[in-house]
């Protein structure tokens, strides 16, 4: 901290980026919107903004756009001066966080208030990141950087190095407060997962520098969950032994139902029949791998590897998450696989998805309640009919079952080209209104802790669902969502991922009763437990 005094007078910039050139030249313009925004802002208070790194004339951006090239970069900046991180598009955290770890001075995290650009989404996973490290750091976002929440907070980083917000939505568990019969079903639910153990397959760790989402395995293993360390490669080589009618059977038990493929006739623009058919070889694949290691559960890297191989797997994704899914047979028995199960698959291999999602498929199908979940990505929202309504869309592993309408409700669409240039096609819907859980688990302090709070999913008119689509990924699923409790900055604050988990409830008291006994089984495994805008 020896190297600024305060009120600071300079900071430093850095940008992390994507690892796919395509997506940071794409992405650039919006990055340098958003920084000559925060120059503005910052010269209103007599701060002048040093960027850390120029724009590369051959690459055609101005991002940190591998971590070899952020540990280049944080050697010419000085220990001890403020550092602005600033996002406004998706970001690998893992291209920062070595020169993040030995920084000293103070660190603010900063992104763009947008759908279309997901700034937010980086942000929030390189909070997490940072957290998990144990490093400090403020956080701040706004659309126009021109509001009074953010100048008041800006200045106040300014002046002290830090910036605090209002956490009062958070309540530490009372395991008193919770009803008996809650806590003993929690309970006994965390006393079975000790005893007869559960297994995540995890095709390939660490996806897109998402160090918040890798938990060891010295905290994993004393709740009764261990890995199965498995490779993509071993994914890819499985598709090849499922046969073309295998794949044909799949999509015609999807076509029954009323799922609709927006295919054409050029691959590199549309989906094609072709690559929906290799996308359902890898559902039937990532199926019978599940069962030959004895999977509770699996979570498909793509990104890196994958993506170079073979379409998307989004719509695997989105299969596996749903009990009612195309039957997968043993290739040799002819034997059923998970049948009439869901196997809960945890996108880009996020582990915190992982334990959270198999906590909630054994609670919710104790309680007899539709065991279908899925994370999201936290991606944007505004006030709607007076109250915040947020936009949650991952790029397809929503399961059906959570559409308005269900399958017959749903499409596939191909995934944008500037980051699946092999195609393949989304499962795509609008999440039907009702009572959900969610929560969170992620690593603070060297532990493991979980935030829960309730939410309902919102009927919006088609007119504000198709506007909202057109300002993120019009591709993907949908949830547009109000939170219990908790405001737009207060949930910005507090989260610690990129991700959350949702699973419906029948109704608002069910959602309550899930929420108790989720709380339950987290606490007696040993995982810190935080209600957010419920007590």
């Amino acid at each position: 901290m020896s190297d600024f005094t305060l009120p600071m007078t300079q900071a430093y910039l850095v940008a992390s980026g994507d690892l796919r050139l395509a997506a940071n030249q794409e992405c650039w313009p919006a990055q340098q919107q958003l920084e000559q925004q925060l120059n503005a802002a910052f010269g209103a208070l007599g701060v002048e903004v040093i960027r850390a790194h120029p724009f590369d004339d051959v690459e055609g951006h101005g991002f940190i756009s591998s971590q070899r090239m952020g540990m280049n970069v944080f050697r010419s900046i000085p220990r001890g001066a403020p550092l602005i991180v600033a996002e406004a598009v998706w970001q690998y955290s893992h291209h920062v966080l070595a020169g993040l770890r030995d920084h000293e001075g103070p660190i603010l995290t900063v992104a763009n208030w947008s759908g279309e650009w997901p700034g937010l989404v980086g942000l929030l996973n390189l909070n997490g990141s940072l957290t998990k490290m144990r490093v400090r750091y403020s956080s701040l976002w706004s659309r126009a950087f021109e509001d009074a929440f953010f100048k008041e907070k800006l200045q106040e980083w300014a002046e002290t190095g830090t910036v605090t917000h209002d956490l009062s939505h958070v309540h530490a568990l009372n395991l008193e407060q919770l009803g008996r019969g809650n806590q003993a079903l929690g309970e006994q639910l965390a006393g079975a997962l000790r005893r007869d153990k559960a297994i995540l397959g995890i095709f390939d760790e660490g996806c897109m520098g998402m160090y918040n989402a890798i938990i060891d395995d010295e905290l994993l293993n004393p709740l009764g969950v261990y890995k199965e360390r498995l490779s993509q490669s071993a994914l890819y080589a499985e598709m090849q032994r499922v046969s073309d009618t295998e794949a044909q059977t799949a999509l015609n038990w999807l076509l029954e139902r009323g799922l609709r493929f927006e295919w054409g006739d050029v691959p590199a623009t549309q989906l094609t029949q072709k690559q929906t058919l290799e996308q359902l070889k890898m559902y039937i694949a990532a199926v019978r791998l599940a069962e030959r290691f004895g999977c509770d559960a699996v979570g498909i890297q793509y990104q890196q590897g994958l993506k170079d191989l073979v379409p998307a797997s989004d719509l695997a994704e989105g299969l596996l998450n749903n009990p009612e899914r195309p039957p997968v047979f043993h290739s040799d028995s002819g034997e059923e696989l998970y049948a009439g199960l869901a196997l809960p698959h945890f996108n880009e291999v996020d582990e915190g998805s992982a334990l959270d999602a198999l906590v909630t498929n054994r609670i919710w199908r104790s309680l007899g309640f539709d065991e279908s979940t899925t994370l999201h990505d936290v991606r944007w929202g505004e006030t709607y009919g007076g109250e915040f309504v947020w936009v949650f869309m991952i790029s397809g592993a929503a399961p059906a079952s959570h559409f308005t309408g269900g399958y017959a409700g749903a499409s596939s669409e191909r995934q944008p080209p500037m980051f699946f240039a092999k195609g393949g096609g989304t499962l795509k819907g609008v999440s039907k209104p009702g009572d959900f859980v969610w929560s969170r688990v992620y690593l603070q302090a060297g532990a493991l802790h979980v935030d829960l709070g309730m939410g309902r999913a919102v009927d919006l008119p088609e007119a504000e669902v198709q506007r909202r689509w057109r300002m993120t990924n019009p591709q993907w699923p949908i949830m547009n969502a109000v939170l219990e409790g908790v405001s737009r900055d207060q949930m910005m604050a507090k989260h610690q991922a990129n991700h959350l988990q949702v699973a419906y409830a029948p109704d608002a008291q069910a959602a309550r009763q899930a929420l108790e006994v989720k709380a339950a089984m987290f606490a007696a495994l040993g995982v810190q437990v935080h209600l957010c805008g419920v007590q």
